[in-house]
């Protein structure tokens, strides 16, 4: 029996999320410009694409860039930028094949305007899609994000359109960027580190966490799988005890 057959499709996390980290470290340790990483990153995405939308997974996020990223040197942020809108090109194929629609979170008008524009369209033409949806973390930091959400919730109160007893889990959750996508199942980081890196800090609170030292462009469909097995082979209790649940 393959890795395939082993998933359980009654227990799929609905939505899955990915620090995809260790490109660098990988064209590093082959001798390469660390651009050559990001580049070979892109097959990992789209064999983690395809795995999840061939299993069932209804909801993918990508933590492509941080706010943080900002500060790496100029060139690497140029190449990354030149590749994101290569990527968003050369992808589009398959996004449409899979019937994925594409979504995008984070500070995006600090995209430069080029990316912008070719991500806005490929959001426009995968619109009508509804077999899964991959959501990209563009120019993202959870604490911008939810600094955003109380301004606007303060602007709110402020000018008396709601009072504060109205202020509950669902609605900050309307708020979000994420707030058409159901909370985090499974997150998952590759390259071994074992941190959150300011990602999704409110959606990821029950979600389980699964850390691998694979290094991102090393990461193929049956490293997903695996995580998949592993999350599924685990006793979500949301607080409750294992006698509640059983």
């Amino acid at each position: 029996m393959n890795l395939k057959e082993k998933i359980n499709k009654q227990n799929l996390p609905q939505h899955i999320a990915i620090i995809m980290d260790g490109n660098g470290r990988w064209a590093k340790k082959q001798g390469f410009l660390r651009a050559v990483g990001h580049e070979k990153g892109t097959v990992a995405v789209r064999e983690t694409v395809e795995i999840c939308a061939e299993t069932g997974v209804k909801n993918l996020t990508l933590f492509a860039f941080s706010t943080e990223n900002w500060n790496r040197p100029k060139l690497e942020v140029k190449t990354l930028m030149k590749l994101l809108v290569s990527s968003l090109k050369k992808e589009i194929k398959t996004l449409m094949d899979n019937n994925i629609q594409l979504k995008a979170i984070g500070c995006l008008d600090n995209l430069p305007s080029k990316a912008r524009k070719e991500l806005e369209e490929v959001i426009e033409k995968t619109s009508n899609n509804n077999l899964m949806t991959l959501t990209l973390a563009l120019s993202y930091g959870s604490r911008e994000e939810l600094l955003s959400v109380i301004k606007r919730i303060s602007e709110k109160v402020s000018a008396q359109e709601i009072e504060t007893s109205e202020i509950n889990e669902d609605f900050v959750q309307q708020h979000l960027y994420t707030h058409d996508l159901p909370d985090v199942d499974l997150l998952i980081r590759t390259s071994g580190e074992r941190r959150i890196s300011n990602f999704l800090l409110w959606q990821i609170a029950y979600a389980e966490l699964y850390f691998t030292d694979i290094l991102w462009p090393d990461f193929r469909k049956e490293d997903l799988l695996e995580a998949i097995l592993n999350y599924q082979n685990r006793e979500r209790r949301f607080g409750k005890t294992s006698e509640q649940i059983n």
